[in-house]
């Protein structure tokens, strides 16, 4: 099992935010399991070719939600989840991203009904 994280340089979200969806995502998929250990901080910037400084806060805000904990010496891990706890989670990260959405599209002016059908047309 290992971490895929790959950055978009052409994306609106900061990098922080990229590698906090990514990672998560990961974990509520079940991609990476309780106990997994995550690549120092200097190792994914490294890799990455980016600076530090992303991964240092998106690391912060994976432990801050609960995904993962950080061992001092150790490194960061997989935090213990349990399944209903996952799907509260994943279900938590999409109302947060869809409520940001939302507002975008009702100042198109698209109605729910619109929204809906785009949605199934794209879904695939």
């Amino acid at each position: 099992m290992s971490i895929n994280i790959a950055i978009s340089g052409t994306s609106d979200k900061p990098i922080y935010q990229q590698l906090f969806d990514q990672v998560s995502a990961q974990i509520v998929k079940g991609q990476l399991t309780e106990g997994f250990c995550l690549p120092p901080i200097r190792t994914v910037a490294k890799e990455l070719r980016i600076s530090v400084i992303p991964v240092k806060k998106a690391w912060e805000e994976l432990e801050r939600a609960g995904f993962i904990v950080t061992m001092v010496g150790k490194g960061c891990f997989v935090a213990p989840i349990k399944a209903h706890e996952l799907s509260g989670k994943r279900d938590e990260l999409a109302l947060e991203k869809l409520k940001k959405d939302i507002e975008y599209y009702k100042a198109l002016g698209m109605s729910v009904d619109e929204l809906v059908e785009m949605i199934v047309r794209y879904y695939d």
